[in-house]
C-alpha cells in the first residue's frame, strides 16, 4: 500500500493538484503536465498574446515549469507542439485498474466535532445565513432556527471546489505575473542597450566637433606662426645690416685713432681726405630700413567666440521627430572655408571667427618718420 501511494504521489500534477489527465504532455526539462493544466499556464504566462476564438494562442511563447522554474518555450503550435508521455499516461491507466481491483481500505474512523451549545450533538448541517457549520438542534430550537440551512456534505463539495478554483487560479495568476516580471526584464535590457547605442552616438558627434575646432585652431594658429616668423626673420636680418654697419664705423673709428698720432704732417693729410670720405659715409644710415612703430604688435589676430559660445551652450537633442539630418562632409568642408559656419546635430549653428590678419605694416625707410 505504501507503494500505491508514492506512486500515486508522483502522478499528482502540480498545477491541478489531481492524477494527470491524458494526454499527458512532457517538458524539455522532463516533467510532465496535463496538456489542459500546461495550455493554461501558457496563456497565463503570455497575456498579450493573440488568441483564437477557442482561446489557444497564435503564436508562439514561452512559460516557467510549475516543478523547477525553466523556461520553456514553444513554436507556434503551442502546447500542441510538445511530446505526449505515453509512458506516464499507461502508469496511470495500469494505477487505476489495480486501484479498482484492490480490496476498499477500512474506513478511517474520523473524529466528528461536536455542537458547542449540544455537547452531545454532531455539527452535520451548515447555516447558509451565518455561514458556519451548526448541529440539528440548533435549526430546531437554537440560534440557527430561522436560517437557511444546507446539508454539510454538499457545502463540503462546494467550498472544497471552490478552494480548488481559487488555488489553481492563483497558480495561473502567478505564472502570468512572472510572464510580466519577465517581458519587463527584457524591457529594462532593451532600454539599457538603446541608451548605450545612443549614448556613443552622441559622443561620436562630439567627437566630430572637436576635431573641426581643433583643425580651425591649427588653421588660425599657423596663420599667426607664420606672420610672427616672417617679421621675426626680418628683424634679424635688418638686425645684422646693422651690426655689420656698426662694425665698420669701429673699424673707421680706429683707423681715425691712428691717423691722429701720425707725427708727418703732409702723410697725415694724405690719409685724411679718404678718411673723412669714409667717415662720412659711415655717419649716415639712409641705406639701412627703419622699422614702424607697432611693428612688432600681433593685435589684428583677435578673436571673439562669444556667439559661439552662446550657439555650443545651446546644443541640445533635435525634439521634431520628423526633421532627419544628414551629415555633408563636401559641404562641412565649404562651410568652413566660405561661409565658416558649422551645423551641429543639436540644431545650432556654431559660426567660426572671421579672422582676417592685416598684412605686415610697410617698412618705411624715411628716418624721420621711423624709430629704431
Amino acid at each position: 500500500m505504501n507503494t500505491m501511494d508514492n506512486l500515486e504521489k508522483q502522478l499528482i500534477c502540480p498545477i491541478c493538484l489531481e492524477m494527470f489527465t491524458k494526454p499527458v504532455v512532457i517538458l524539455p526539462c522532463q516533467h510532465n503536465l496535463c496538456r489542459k493544466c500546461a495550455n493554461d499556464v501558457f496563456q497565463a504566462s503570455n497575456p498579450y498574446l493573440p488568441t483564437t476564438r477557442s482561446g489557444s494562442l497564435t503564436s508562439g511563447g514561452r512559460f516557467r515549469c510549475p516543478s523547477c522554474r525553466h523556461e520553456v518555450v514553444l513554436d507556434r503550435h503551442g502546447v500542441y507542439g510538445l511530446q505526449r508521455n505515453l509512458l506516464v499516461e499507461n502508469i496511470i491507466d495500469m494505477f487505476k485498474q489495480e486501484s479498482s481491483s484492490s480490496k476498499p481500505e477500512p474506513e478511517r474512523k474520523e473524529e466528528t466535532p461536536m455542537c458547542d451549545v449540544h455537547e452531545e450533538e454532531k455539527i452535520n448541517i451548515f447555516c447558509v445565513t451565518h455561514g458556519v457549520p451548526t448541529c440539528s438542534m440548533c435549526k430546531v430550537f437554537g440560534a440557527h432556527k430561522d436560517c437557511e440551512v444546507a446539508p454539510i456534505n454538499s457545502i463540503y463539495e462546494t467550498k472544497k471546489t471552490e478552494l480548488s478554483d481559487g488555488i489553481a487560479m492563483m497558480v495561473g495568476n502567478n505564472d502570468r505575473m512572472q510572464g510580466i516580471i519577465s517581458q519587463l526584464e527584457e524591457a529594462c535590457r532593451a532600454i539599457e542597450e538603446n541608451g548605450r547605442r545612443q549614448k556613443t552616438l552622441v559622443c561620436e558627434k562630439f567627437d566630430h566637433l572637436y576635431s573641426i575646432l581643433e583643425e580651425k585652431k591649427r588653421e588660425m594658429s599657423q596663420k599667426v606662426t607664420a606672420e610672427q616668423e616672417e617679421k621675426v626673420n626680418y628683424i634679424r636680418g635688418l638686425t645684422r645690416k646693422y651690426g655689420d654697419h656698426l662694425e665698420e664705423s669701429c673699424k673707421i673709428v680706429e683707423k681715425g685713432i691712428q691717423t691722429m698720432e701720425e707725427p708727418e704732417m703732409a702723410l697725415f693729410l694724405q690719409n685724411t681726405k679718404p678718411l673723412l670720405k669714409k667717415i662720412a659715409e659711415a655717419s649716415s644710415t639712409a641705406h639701412l630700413d627703419k622699422v614702424e612703430r607697432g611693428y612688432e604688435n600681433m593685435d589684428h589676430y583677435n578673436v571673439d567666440f562669444k556667439k559661439e559660445s552662446k550657439a555650443l551652450r545651446g546644443i541640445d537633442f533635435i525634439e521634431d521627430d520628423d526633421v532627419e539630418y544628414e551629415e555633408d562632409e563636401a559641404g562641412e568642408v565649404e562651410a568652413e572655408e566660405g561661409e565658416g559656419a558649422q551645423t551641429v546635430s543639436g540644431g545650432s549653428a556654431v559660426t567660426a571667427a572671421s579672422v582676417q590678419p592685416t598684412p605686415p605694416q610697410q617698412i618705411n625707410s624715411s628716418p624721420s618718420a621711423a624709430s629704431t
